[in-house]
């Protein structure tokens, strides 16, 4: 066994070290699954999701489902230093067994959202509070198809976000 010095890169996860703590990024990643899309020089937008709709089983079949399924699980594997992707990518994971067209544009929406936030990532800080926090919500019925809830949580060790999920 060999020591290669300090920890920079692992499993495509970007590692920075500071004096306040460690900052996770997924940068590379990133791009590559744009560049996979075809969208490496698209207009990035200012969030994931449209919040003022809701995705359903409605619409035409996507022309390649199973690049919508590729992108939707590499976008899954983003999610942890992401978080802020993770609602919406837990949406166009539903529809991975029958995509649609409203599913596809939900995913390149996703897409024009880590355009513009590719520096993004997840701050891990030095912390001397230990106080465990748990934050919790449902959209309770939300789903239009199914009349199922949505719900989530993100779990905080002191300043740290260490656990999260959503899910229906």
């Amino acid at each position: 066994m060999t020591d290669m010095g300090k920890l920079h890169l692992f499993l495509g996860i970007s590692l920075t070290r500071s004096a306040s703590g460690l900052f996770l990024s997924q940068r590379q990643y990133t791009h590559d699954i744009l560049e996979r899309a075809g969208m490496s020089q698209c207009k990035p937008c200012n969030t994931p999701v449209d919040l003022l709709s809701k995705l359903s089983a409605n619409g035409a079949p996507v022309a390649d489902a199973t690049q919508y399924r590729s992108l939707a699980g590499a976008l899954q594997y983003l999610t942890f230093p992401r978080p802020d992707i993770a609602f919406a990518v837990q949406q166009v994971c539903l529809y991975m067994h029958d995509p649609r067209e409203p599913h596809l544009t939900t995913l390149k929406r996703i897409l024009q959202y880590l355009q513009g936030t590719m520096s993004f990532g997840l701050t891990m800080r030095r912390s001397s509070p230990t106080d465990l926090v748990v934050y919790t919500d449902a959209d309770w019925a939300g789903c239009p198809d199914t009349r199922r809830s949505t719900s989530g949580y993100v779990v905080f060790l002191g300043d740290n976000l260490v656990s999260w999920s959503s899910k229906r």
